[in-house]
């Protein structure tokens, strides 16, 4: 047994099969003590090694897509913000909505959790070694920019117009001036039809308007774009980050005093 063990690591090291050599031997004892076939032995032992691939690319993906945190499904409070569908969540995190090339809009106030999804639906796209990419929309925008004074704005653009999920946060928190809201509206109309993204607004879209300095043409344009193969989920509700606050009747108390003054 050690001598086909040892022969079984030689052909994994050439094979560039790290796990099996290290989990071959465990397996292997277990599968005598059980009585286990050859063939439920080789399976658990490729098994391991296909985990450890999907993980070492999981872990790729996530250290490429500039993530700003790490939350996933499980910790968004679903019972917080009854406005947001826990079915309806799970069913995005298949992904097919990213195979189907499909865009996902969060609209809602600051706080609600649109940036906790929109992070958490990345990541599960990134556990389907789908190639994601996180930004916010004003980093993007200054980003191009910064590659269009450089000369490189073909090479940066690519950076957003290639990965399958493309996260764009934040987008009318700040206001775009018009040579930014035409770089908003090129990557977005790169991947029309090529690729998905997950965008978050704290505006309606009634008001996008706003966002690009009143141009309601680029609005619209942009709007027709991402709306055409879309879903649109609006959250409704008070701000995580507040909802301590609201418990121990911080806020109140603090309007009173402002009431008293």
């Amino acid at each position: 047994m050690n001598l086909e063990l040892e022969r079984i690591a030689l052909h994994a090291e050439r094979l560039n099969l790290h796990i099996v050599a290290n989990v071959a031997p465990l397996i292997a004892e277990e599968a005598a003590a059980k009585n286990q076939s050859y063939t439920e032995f080789l399976e658990r032992v490729l098994r391991s090694e296909a985990e450890a691939a999907d993980s070492r690319a999981t872990d790729m993906i996530m250290r490429t897509a500039s993530f700003p945190f790490v939350r996933t499904l499980e910790d968004f409070d679903f019972s917080f913000q009854a406005s947001v569908s826990r079915k309806q969540m799970r069913e995005l995190a298949s992904c097919a909505f990213i195979e189907r090339r499909e865009n996902l809009i969060f609209l809602g106030p600051p706080g609600v959790g649109k940036s906790h999804l929109a992070v958490a639906l990345g990541l599960e796209a990134a556990k389907h070694r789908l190639k994601v990419k996180f930004t916010t929309c004003a980093d993007m925008v200054a980003s191009l920019a910064q590659a269009t004074r450089a000369g490189t704005y073909t090479n940066r653009l690519r950076t957003y117009v290639r990965p399958s999920l493309l996260i764009i946060d934040e987008i009318g928190f700040l206001p775009l001036a018009a040579d930014e809201a035409n770089l908003l509206f090129h990557v977005i109309s790169h991947r029309y039809e090529r690729g998905s993204i997950i965008l978050t607004s704290n505006k309606s879209y009634g008001e996008w308007a706003e966002i690009f300095s009143g141009d309601a043409v680029i609005a619209s344009a942009i709007l027709d774009r991402l709306l055409h193969h879309s879903t649109t989920i609006a959250i409704r509700g008070q701000s995580y980050r507040l909802k301590d606050k609201l418990k121990a009747g911080v806020i109140a108390k603090e309007e009173e005093v402002s009431e008293g003054n």
